[in-house]
């Protein structure tokens, strides 16, 4: 139901937790907040009350909310989470305007679509309009897509001085975040807000927001689970920067907020 469901929309759119108030380092002397959760079911509640409360806060001095979502399993947690109660009834979804931060170069249909995911898991089962929600296409060329996406964005936010209200983000074993791999050329391009390129050990494109916008949100958040993130999450929260091995490091909002959402197995190696 769930698929027919997201289909149906893609098709209307073509047509107990711990927070950890220590200042943590990564990047010189940037600042974050660490929010610390016994499990991943601990850490997806937390994030969601979180979030909630950040929606809510937001729209008291704004009339729209933008936020860009992420793919994997941590968020379709999350999702999940969002589309129930109390969250279905409490979140004012109308007022939501939604993006993602990267997507897989398949078709929508595919299980590694991050739309999909979302639809699935959250956008069938909450009432955000559908002119209000901007998926990275891959029914168009990479480049073409990319490009699409990037004019969506300069609509929103014009100059770019400032962008989403808030970014969702994960982080892969390697590191990466967003579609922003070790050693890949995306994560110097400084002048782009949306690209796409080839990952070669994937065998397939990539379209990603740079982190040359996603700096300018308001707020980033990233939710990282599981033991095998935790050698990677000591080195980008702890360790030297060297955004070309670790490219989380390279989210550093330049006037927002950053919170890392974590549960006890991937901080495990943290000091």
């Amino acid at each position: 139901m769930a698929a027919s469901c997201s289909l149906c929309c893609l098709q209307g759119l073509i047509k107990n937790h711990i927070t950890d108030l220590r200042p943590a380092r990564i990047d010189h002397l940037l600042t974050m907040e660490l929010h610390i959760y016994k499990n991943a079911d601990e850490l997806s509640n937390g994030a969601a009350q979180w979030i909630a409360g950040y929606i809510a806060s937001t729209l008291q001095h704004q009339n729209r909310f933008t936020i860009a979502l992420s793919g994997g399993s941590t968020p379709k947690k999350l999702h999940e989470m969002l589309a129930a109660s109390p969250y279905k009834e409490s979140i004012d979804w109308t007022k939501l305007h939604i993006f993602w931060g990267d997507e897989r170069f398949v078709p929508f249909e595919d299980e590694r679509n991050n739309a999909k995911m979302a639809f699935d898991t959250l956008l069938c089962h909450v009432p955000v309009p559908k002119d209000q929600i901007h998926i990275m296409r891959t029914d168009l060329q990479p480049t073409d897509a990319a490009a699409a996406y990037e004019k969506i964005l300069h609509q929103y936010f014009h100059n770019g001085n400032h962008s989403f209200d808030l970014v969702l983000l994960g982080m892969g074993d390697d590191g990466h975040t967003l579609s922003l791999f070790p050693y890949t050329d995306v994560i110097h391009e400084a002048d782009k807000w949306v690209t796409a390129f080839f990952l070669k050990q994937q065998e397939m494109y990539r379209i990603t927001l740079t982190a040359h916008i996603t700096n300018r949100s308001a707020c980033v958040a990233f939710l990282v689970a599981g033991a095998g993130k935790a050698p990677a999450l000591k080195e980008v929260l702890e360790g030297d920067f060297n955004a070309e091995k670790y490219p989380s490091q390279l989210i550093r909002p330049r006037d927002g907020q950053l919170h890392w959402f974590i549960d006890e197995a991937a901080g495990k190696l943290l000091q």
